[in-house]
């Protein structure tokens, strides 16, 4: 069977403008940070990090996330090499925080992802302090006699 191909009236061109703006380099160091928070281990821990006021130990990951120290040391590698995370050790333990020269579009990124985060922990915090610990109210209760 013999194929026919139609007449072209006009010639072939794009049927909208071209995109403006697309960063390629952007949008790469983007997917790599997010492919690294999409396992939900990492994003507890650069949540918080993102949380603390000063670098946190491997233990109290380990601790917090109920996580074999090889696996939390696996974890925070990964972070590492993202760049999102940078380490001192102290004696035999090393402590991480967020990098403090990250750039300003992963800083975007991290503030969007993690800042409603951190203010609804903060709540919850103020809301704990406020409210008597079972120990306390026991203790008026007896003074109270």
């Amino acid at each position: 069977m013999k194929v026919r191909e139609l007449p072209v009236r006009q010639p072939r061109r794009a049927c909208c403008q071209p995109l403006a703006g697309i960063d390629e380099a952007w949008a790469q160091e983007t997917a790599e940070i997010l492919k690294v928070l999409g396992e939900p281990t990492r994003l507890s821990m650069i949540a918080a990090l993102w949380r603390a006021q000063e670098p946190i130990c491997i233990c109290d990951f380990t601790a917090s996330l109920d996580l074999s120290q090889p696996t939390v040391s696996h974890h925070m590698a990964k972070l590492k090499v993202a760049g999102l995370v940078e380490s001192t050790k102290r004696g035999i333990w090393i402590y991480y925080r967020l990098r403090g020269d990250l750039p300003q579009a992963t800083q975007l990124l991290l503030r969007t992802l993690l800042g409603q985060r951190k203010a609804d922990l903060r709540a919850q915090d103020l809301a704990a302090s406020k409210q008597p610990s079972a120990r306390s109210t026991s203790v008026q209760r007896g003074s109270a006699r």
